[in-house]
């Protein structure tokens, strides 16, 4: 039963908090190999399928868990040797956070019901928090205050959402379970006034958690206060998982006919956070923050390919998949930067190449790969939603989106280019790289790669039928 892939998770939560932190990283890591074999066994339907009233194994929510999934394992690989590398006092508050967090992403996955997916969502955001206040810093202290308070205004706005389609349900007079399921098979009768509501409310909502610009602002500070392994997952993880409530939002006005609607306000938010990324992206003195304000443009990217249509949105699912990849391997390889040199600084760092060569070949190359240069699937992702735009005609938006890419590649390089290239004297490694450390991040590259070169036909025949509830197309 796929339940399994939220209460073993919960279960090991609440037994790690009270265990000695070097059992908790075992307990940790032998979860995520758990929580892989269940999801992979749901995946090639060895479980069979799971349908109830609360929960459902569709293909954009198995997508989600299965990108989650894979990424939970080699981040607690990775933890186990960067936690020994640290001194960490509250370390089984943190061990049993990262498996309460994983337990409520995976709730929702698979959730089905717009108000346990809500639920899921809010409880994201409470099991998250102590990851990034963990270091019990004045700087932490903020970030995890503006976390808490901006997502949970924004949760409560979903919420609201979440009411105004329950209420288009009673303008029309219909009696249906409050899935999105049941939904999806009257969406025509909804009426579309409060539908409409709903669905902004909705986006701003869970757009909030998602990194959408205007309502970012609490992503910058957490993903730089957060340790590397919880910005990794909180980038490569949780990001999909507000896109996913967002997703089933606009698969219903779809079904509701109401898809240019719906298809306009993601196109207009992606854009918004892309030029947000690019003004910032520009001066950042900080790496780690380089990296959130990267994450926003990407989920604006991905939100840009999923309003477009047609081709456009089986690029924004790939590029979904891929960013997840490259940036939990970046933000891996920034741990290792942050421990080598004892910084978050840009200015403080210089000469990777000769000083961490393990870690800088892996920084450089995700940021090759996170700005869409070929072999990496971001380049192919890109393209796609750049042809879908075309063919769809809308040309003044695909301008915006190709100037944003080159304008935050211009400001990301030179800053990434001085950490790994520019040599310098003035500085000392404090803590030398280990195999251990750098290899988790190069295998979420490789995996990137071997996908290009590669896509299993599960995982294709997923994502068109994610896709096809949008009319997207893998044909063009």
């Amino acid at each position: 039963m796929l339940q399994l892939v939220f209460l073993i998770p919960l279960i090991a939560g609440g037994v790690v908090y009270f265990l000695p932190a070097k059992k908790g990283r075992l307990i940790l890591l032998g979860t995520a190999a758990i929580h892989v074999m269940i999801t992979a066994l749901e995946w090639f339907k060895v479980i069979g399928p799971l349908q109830t009233k609360y929960f459902s194994a569709t293909p954009e929510g198995m997508l989600v868990l299965a990108i989650m999934s894979f990424l939970f394992l080699f981040i607690s690989i990775y933890t186990i040797f960067y936690m020994g590398e640290v001194e960490m006092e509250k370390e089984p508050v943190f061990n049993s956070s990262m498996l309460l967090f994983l337990s409520a992403m995976s709730m929702v996955a698979i959730a089905d019901h717009i108000i346990m997916l809500w639920v899921a969502v809010e409880a994201t955001t409470l099991m998250s928090a102590p990851l990034i206040f963990v270091h019990r810093s004045k700087e932490s202290l903020e970030a995890t205050w503006k976390y808490v308070l901006i997502c949970s205004v924004g949760i409560a706005l979903a919420l609201l959402g979440c009411f105004f389609v329950i209420f288009s349900m009673e303008m029309s007079d219909i009696h249906v379970p409050i899935s999105f399921s049941a939904l999806t098979t009257v969406a025509a009768e909804l009426n579309p006034v409060w539908l409409k509501a709903g669905f902004i409310f909705i986006v701003i909502g869970y757009g909030t958690k998602m990194g959408l610009a205007p309502m970012h602002t609490w992503l910058p500070d957490a993903h730089s206060e957060a340790p590397s392994p919880a910005s990794a997952l909180l980038s490569g993880a949780l990001l999909n998982c507000a896109f996913l409530g967002v997703y089933r939002c606009h698969q219903l006005m779809y079904a509701a006919g109401l898809g240019d609607y719906s298809s306009n306000v993601l196109i207009a938010f992606g854009l918004a956070s892309m030029l947000v990324s690019a003004v910032f992206i520009l001066n950042q003195t900080d790496y780690k923050r380089m990296l959130a304000y990267s994450s926003v443009e990407n989920m604006g990217i991905i939100a840009f390919g999923t309003g477009i249509g047609g081709i456009a949105v089986f690029g924004a699912m790939l590029h979904m998949i891929h960013h997840s990849l490259v940036k939990s391997s970046l933000f891996l390889s920034a741990g290792n930067i942050l421990l080598g040199y004892g910084t978050k600084i840009i200015d403080k760092t210089g000469g990777m190449l000769r000083l961490l060569p393990k870690t800088g070949i892996t920084f450089f190359a995700g940021f090759a790969g996170i700005s869409g240069f070929p072999p990496f699937g971001l380049f192919i992702s890109e393209l796609l939603i750049i042809l879908g735009a075309i063919k769809a005609g809308r040309y003044v938006a695909i301008s915006i989106f190709i100037f944003c890419l080159i304008l935050i590649f211009a400001g990301a390089a030179r800053l990434v280019m001085q950490m790994v290239l520019k040599d310098r004297d003035d500085v000392e490694i404090q803590v030398p790289e280990k195999w251990m450390r750098a290899l988790p991040p190069l295998i979420l590259l490789l995996t990137s790669l071997a996908l290009v070169i590669w896509l299993p036909d599960s995982l294709y025949q997923t994502i068109q039928n994610a896709i096809s509830s949008v009319g997207g197309t893998v044909n063009g």
